[in-house]
Order: C-alpha cells, then structure tokens, then sequence
C-alpha cells in the first residue's frame, strides 16, 4: 500500500475510533447513576387462565388481590363466566409463579338487588353484568384479619369492603364478613387501597392520585349509618408526560426503606392503552410523592397483554416481596393472570435515580 493512503487509513481509523469511544462514554450511566432494572416477564405467563369445565370462570380470570402468608403468595382473582356474572376464585403458588392450587368454585360473590340485570358501568370495566371486581388484599401489620377492598357492580360501581380470619383464610373456610359499601352512592368509585400497616396510629385508605394523592385515615374500618369516603378523581392532563391521564392506583402499597412503593395506570394520546407507573411515596405522609417512574414499567408488548376481552391493557393489582424480589401481578387483556417480578432494592434504586425500569420478556 501507497505511504501517503497508508497515512489516509491511519487518520479515518483514528477518527472513527474516537467518535465510537464518544458514543460509549454517552451511553454509559454517570457516577452515582444506578443501571436501569429489568422487570421480566416470567415465561410461564399467562399463570392463570379461564377454565371451561368450570362455568363460573369460563369467560376470564383476570386483576387478582394477593398476600404473603406462610410464606406462600395466595390470589383472590376476578373470574366472569357463562352468566357474565364477575365473582371471586382463589390461587396458590409457592415460588410467585407456578400455581400449586386453584379451588374449583367461587370463594366470594357479592350479592346485589339488581342481579342478572345488565350494567353498562361494569361492562366497560371488564366486561361483566355485575357482582364483584378487582380485589386489593391487605393485612394491617400483624392483626388476625385479613382485609379486601373491592369494586361493587351496584348502583353504578362502588367500593365495597369486607374481611375475613387469617386462619379461617389459610384453611379455606371462606367466612367472610358482610361486605360494606364505603364510597357514597351514586357516585362512580374504583381502584381504592388499604395501607398494610396503620399510619400514625390510624388505619389508610388511598382513594385517589388525580389530581394529587388523597388518603382517607380512620380509627377504625367499621363503616355504618352512612359513614362513607368523599373522593375526587380528575384534573387537567399531564400533557408533557407518558401518563397524561391517570386511571388510578393498582397494588397495595410495599413498604420499602425509601417510601411507600405504589403503582399506577394511566394513559398517553393512546387511549386504547393501559400502561404502569410506578411512585415512591413518603413513609410519614404518603399524600407526599418523593418518586415517579419518567416512563411506564409495564406496558402492553406480549401477545396475551394485546388478544382478548380487552386488548391493550395490563391492570396491576397485587404485588409482593418474597425473599427480595418483587412480583408484580396483573391481568392481561382482562381475560388472564400474568407475573413479571425484579430485585426489589434494585428496582428501587432505579426509580429514585431517574433510571426507568423496564419490562423485558426474558427465561425465568
């Protein structure tokens, strides 16, 4: 080769190798920046389906409430069958993924004055005619009870709460306690949640984040003579981010060194979409967001997330910690249960570095 193209070769070589380098130190995290943290989707999705020999969840099983107890992680899912009633099923698993159980019959219905009679209300939030929807589990630090909140099909949709034994709970003896109605009639509610410990002193309810977070603190969660929550959802768009509009929350709140971690649904443009966000919320004051997810943690990607009843939504609601990690439950396409789970002090420390977690499809 010439001298003078030998000298060309060596300069672009060292030209271009200086603009990769640039490229490389753009990319990689600052000091102090924690690495975004994968929230994978377990391969096994979805973990619960509808069960044709069984009419009452023939339809969909989706939005499960669930618990850690005895170290196993226990599901109260939604379930609609051939009456297009919505009614309550319940799970096992012992790793967070694998169900080892699943009762042949319902272990919760909600009785209403209008049943069989179609509702418009609770056929756009999930496709039923009515009965019980969406339940959030919570036990309250280390009371023998174990509380459910719950979207009631009745004049409207309502929140509804009822209780039940732990032991009772863990020996399947489904003596739940009559349900309450804790959000004021005639008024359309959904997505409330129950603090698992008492805030000071005082049992939390957290009934909106829209247009701030609202909580409702009470002595007790025994409810009559027309006691109710007032509650408030709506406000302006968030118009400069991926959460323009904000459904409401999903899991009951995971107490973490660095807040309360909560998450959320909301839509962008798109309003065919449910996507998730996540928020870190103050130990002291949840009403106090420290923490907010710059983009969604879970969106819909997989097959099962975008074909059915209602494609295009993933609905969390329930999560867990379990020797560290975080398991995030939720339904997709209100027709199926689905995991996707991260080290939680991982995810966490993504989070409060402006870092956004992620969902990827990988083998667990």
């Amino acid at each position: 080769m010439p001298k003078k193209v030998k000298k060309v070769v060596k300069k672009s070589t060292a030209g271009a190798k200086k603009k990769i380098l640039k490229k490389i130190k753009k990319i990689q995290p600052k000091k102090g920046v924690a690495k975004s943290v994968d929230l994978v989707r377990s391969n096994k999705n979805p973990i619960i389906l509808p069960r044709k020999e069984y009419g009452w969840e023939a339809w969909q099983t989706f939005n499960p409430g669930v618990v850690l107890l005895d170290q196993k992680i226990h599901f109260v899912y939604r379930a609609i069958g051939t009456d297009g009633i919505s009614r309550l099923g319940y799970a096992v698993s012992k790793d967070g993924i694998t169900i080892n159980e699943q009762s042949p019959y319902p272990v919760y219905e909600h009785k209403t004055n209008n049943e069989g009679v179609f509702n418009v209300y609770s056929f756009f939030s999930g496709g039923s005619f009515g009965g019980a929807e969406d339940p959030r589990l919570a036990r309250v630090g280390n009371e023998d009870t174990l509380y459910m909140i719950y979207t009631v099909c009745n004049d409207g949709l309502r929140v509804g709460l009822s209780s039940i034994k732990v032991e009772d709970f863990l020996n399947k003896k489904w003596k739940w306690k009559r349900p309450m109605l804790i959000s004021p009639p005639g008024q359309v509610h959904k997505n409330w949640l129950l603090f698992p410990e008492k805030i000071n002193g005082k049992y939390a309810i957290l009934h909106s984040i829209n247009p701030h977070v609202q909580i409702a603190y009470l002595d007790s969660l025994e409810f009559g003579d027309k006691k109710y929550i007032e509650s408030f959802h709506g406000g302006q768009a968030r118009k400069k981010y991926w959460d323009m509009w904000i459904r409401g929350v999903g899991a009951p709140p995971i107490k973490t060194n660095d807040g309360w971690l909560i998450f959320y649904h909301a839509m962008d443009k798109d309003w065919s979409k449910y996507k998730v966000g996540a928020m870190l919320l103050d130990l002291k004051d949840p009403s106090k967001i420290l923490y907010r997810s710059k983009k969604p943690v879970l969106e819909p990607k997989a097959m099962y997330e975008n074909n059915g009843f209602k494609g295009g939504v993933v609905y969390v609601s329930g999560a867990v910690v379990k020797d560290g990690k975080l398991f995030v439950y939720y339904g997709g396409a209100d027709s199926c249960v689905c995991v996707a789970s991260a080290n939680l002090d991982e995810f966490i420390e993504s989070l409060k570095k402006d870092r956004e977690p992620k969902i990827t499809l990988k083998k667990v």
